[in-house]
């Protein structure tokens, strides 16, 4: 997939060929580069309702995003590092900070920029509903004053907890999503 992740899919079954179609029922795993260990969570079997009147029918389990989420979380793509040129570009400094933390305020007088680390601290969990998906992603994030001499100094740590929804539909012959966030 890229150089993190990469699939592993092969048939369960041999191909059923009807006169009109042909059924593959092919099984992926998603896992850390180079590290194919197997999969971590047991796939569960479902069926795709007939709908004769398409060319093409593809279908995805939870199970392809489940092996995604760990392939993803164990090679560190979920911990991200916003600099200070991204943060200075929204505006956000110790300031902003300090205006919603006392604490903050106190200790930086003068205004300094941010710099924002997001880590997951544990697998994303992804669930498929009827017309979208949910993303449960669990975390931490510290923010650090970038000071003049360009050392860092840590501000505070907060631990997150996300629930996201995700809808995607085709308009125009393109893909779009929509995101909201839950809690």
């Amino acid at each position: 997939i890229d150089n993190l992740a990469e699939v592993d899919y092969s048939l369960n079954s041999l191909p059923a060929v009807f006169r009109q179609f042909i059924d593959l029922d092919l099984k992926g795993i998603v896992y850390p580069a180079g590290n194919y260990t197997g999969s971590t969570c047991v796939a569960a079997p479902f069926t795709i309702p007939d709908q004769s009147d398409s060319m093409l029918h593809l279908a995805f389990s939870e199970h392809i995003f489940q092996t995604s989420s760990f392939a993803y979380y164990t090679a560190g793509a979920f911990n991200i590092t916003i600099a200070e040129e991204t943060c200075s570009y929204f505006n956000i400094s110790t300031e902003i900070f300090g205006s919603i933390i006392p604490e903050v305020a106190k200790y930086s007088v003068t205004p300094y920029p941010v710099m924002l680390k997001l880590m997951a601290t544990e697998i994303p969990v992804i669930s498929l509903e009827q017309d979208s998906f949910t993303v449960e992603i669990q975390g931490s994030m510290e923010v650090f004053a970038v000071l003049p001499d360009s050392t860092t100094q840590l501000l505070f740590t907060m631990n997150i907890a996300a629930n996201t929804s995700i809808a995607l539909n085709i308009f125009d012959q393109k893909l779009v999503g929509s995101l909201c966030l839950n809690r």
